[in-house]
């Protein structure tokens, strides 16, 4: 994984947030969909939901390491589902520009995220956390499930505890924002 210097990871893991509200304002500017791109992206998009939502369920932040789930294929289920839903909604976006701001977002601001995330986990959970990475890949999932995985089911008071519901509400305002575009 690229490694960003410790200083530089705190201070753009601040940026997270803000840098959210820089991807709705372009989202909102460079969008032109059309049918045929929502019936690509949309499906994409849900992909994406979904596995957060299944990862947000199988999640119980700091009190345990998850590894079953959707962790036992990826160590960021959450992540992964943030670039799934990106993708869909580039495509249906029909945007290569929002597509590439998605990426540099993603690469900037989101890895040194994961990188941060990463650190904490190995303090909190170490023993436990250098065997997982070890065997579980940082992002694209192993056909493999982690063979040390504990059976984590998904648990709906998870998902609201984790307020998963927030990004089905951001996917559900870019759709009916991409609906609206459409019909003028």
């Amino acid at each position: 994984m690229l490694r960003f210097p410790k200083p530089y990871a705190d201070i753009v893991a601040r940026l997270r947030v803000p840098s959210g509200f820089l991807i709705v304002g372009a989202f909102a500017w460079f969008s032109h969909p059309n049918a045929g791109s929502l019936e690509i992206g949309l499906p994409v998009c849900l992909l994406g939901l979904a596995l957060r939502a299944w990862a947000a369920g199988c999640l119980a932040k700091n009190r345990q390491l998850a590894t079953g789930g959707p962790y036992a294929y990826t160590r960021n289920p959450l992540y992964l589902g943030t670039l799934l839903v990106a993708a869909g909604l580039t495509v249906a976006a029909r945007s290569l520009g929002l597509g590439a701001l998605f990426a540099g977002v993603f690469v900037l601001v989101y890895l040194p995220v994961v990188q941060n995330e990463e650190e904490y986990l190995r303090v909190l959970f170490p023993e436990e956390y250098s065997a997982y990475a070890a065997a579980v890949p940082l992002l694209w999932p192993s056909l493999a499930a982690y063979p040390k995985k504990k059976s984590h089911p998904f648990r709906l008071d998870l998902y609201l505890r984790n307020k998963e519901y927030n990004a089905g509400a951001g996917f559900a305002a870019g759709l009916l924002f991409l609906l609206w575009k459409l019909s003028r």
